[in-house]
Order: structure tokens, then C-alpha cells, then sequence
């Protein structure tokens, strides 16, 4: 089940970059102020994360990491896309 749980954060991560990549891109005003954001909101919760000793005894912290992981992986499909 845990196994599950993880997945589907992946997932939600994933859709979250698809949402962070193309709706603040509309206006073409917000693409500097969206990607600083991304990053302070990445450093910051690596900082929380990484303090703890036991990362994965704490099931919120490991949700929250799995979609870390999976809105870097979505910017990383999305700019693989806007390169080819």
C-alpha cells in the first residue's frame, strides 16, 4: 500500500509541473517570477526534509519529497519537449 501511496504523489507531482509550467507562461510576464518561486519552494522544503534523520519513518515528509521529485521531473519533460 505504501508503495501505492508513493506512486501516486509521483503522479500528483508530475501534473503539478504540467500546471506550474503552462499556466503562469500565458501572459509570458510571469515566466522569471514562476521558476524563482519553483526554486525557493524546492530549497526550502529539501531544507525540511534533509534535516531529519529519519526521512522515511515520517510518511508526510516522504509524500511531500515524491512530489518534489516529481514536479523536477515534469519541468525536465517539459523543457525536453519545448528543445526538440
Amino acid at each position: 500500500m505504501f508503495f501505492n501511496i508513493n506512486i501516486l504523489s509521483l503522479m500528483l507531482g508530475f501534473f503539478f509541473a504540467n500546471i506550474l509550467s503552462t499556466v503562469p507562461a500565458q501572459t509570458g510576464d510571469w515566466n522569471i517570477m514562476s521558476g524563482a518561486i519553483i526554486v525557493t519552494f524546492n530549497e526550502l522544503l529539501n531544507k525540511i526534509i534533509y534535516k531529519k534523520k529519519y526521512i522515511n519513518k515520517i510518511l508526510l515528509l516522504s509524500l511531500l519529497n515524491n512530489i518534489k521529485i516529481g514536479i523536477i521531473y515534469g519541468l525536465f519533460v517539459d523543457a525536453f519537449k519545448l528543445g526538440s
